[in-house]
């Protein structure tokens, strides 16, 4: 299928930046003043150039394939969205092979059983991956709105189009189903961050956070983009200094 693209910036241990439906430059813009002290490796997932297309579609099971060879430097690692399930795939396979991870309100729905909210954001959710801009309109602005898309009153935006159009025919992310219990029985460092923007985005990411032992972090001020909201950035590398035994980073 070919190799897929990771541009890095700066210096010192590195950290692999996994983003989810928007682009490497949408999701982690904010943190580029971190390679000072980081090697900031930027994922561009299969889709995405200069990566290659998909053969298929966008498949978080070939995402952690994709993945899987980054890891080799043991480096932190920091995912988004639906990149947040191959980078649970590919962690699980191999723990030993992260140093840190950091996940930024994933579409684990299952994690929270028997809670109508949750149940409809998964519904509405697989629907926009399945039916693209066929989806029902009301549906389709509601879940851009809660993952971020820059929409006005008007039309949608011809790049938020493009944006569903590229992601149409995706795996849905209800068939997503990553060995949690390897994560953490292997004791791998988590924080799992939120926004505080939609309730059933922060009871998936306090299961989350319960599942893997992690630490919990909400930030607001940025919506689904969390890694953009004030004081994210110092309390993310705060989190890496503590997985650094050398204190690294500093």
């Amino acid at each position: 299928m070919g190799e897929i693209a990771v541009a890095r910036e700066g210096h010192g241990p590195e950290v692999l930046l996994v983003h989810g439906g928007a682009g490497p430059r949408t999701t982690w813009g904010a943190l580029a003043a971190l390679s000072e002290r980081w090697t900031m490796a930027y994922v561009h997932r299969r889709g995405y150039p200069p990566s290659p297309p998909p053969e298929e579609r966008q498949d978080f099971e070939v995402d952690a394939l994709d993945l899987a060879p980054l890891l080799v430097g043991r480096p932190h690692v920091v995912a988004h969205s639906y990149g947040v399930l191959g980078t649970l795939i590919a962690t699980a396979a191999d723990p030993g092979s992260v140093r840190s991870l950091t996940l930024i309100e994933p579409p684990l729905n299952y994690l929270v059983p028997g809670d109508a909210e949750v149940a409809r954001l998964e519904r509405i959710g697989d629907a926009v991956l399945t039916q693209g801009m066929e989806a029902d309109p009301a549906e389709l602005r509601e879940f851009l709105r809660l993952t971020g898309a820059p929409l006005g009153d008007g039309p949608i935006p011809e790049k938020v189009i493009a944006g569903v159009r590229r992601a149409h025919g995706a795996r849905p992310t209800s068939q997503a189903r990553p060995r949690l219990d390897a994560i953490r029985e292997a004791g791998v460092p988590v924080l799992v961050a939120s926004g505080g923007h939609a309730a059933a985005l922060e009871r998936i990411c306090d299961a989350l956070a319960a599942v893997l032992a992690a630490r919990r972090g909400v930030h607001p001020g940025a919506g689904h983009f969390v890694a953009a909201a004030p004081g994210f950035a110092p309390h993310l590398e705060a989190f890496w200094r503590m997985s650094e035994p050398r204190g690294a980073g500093t």
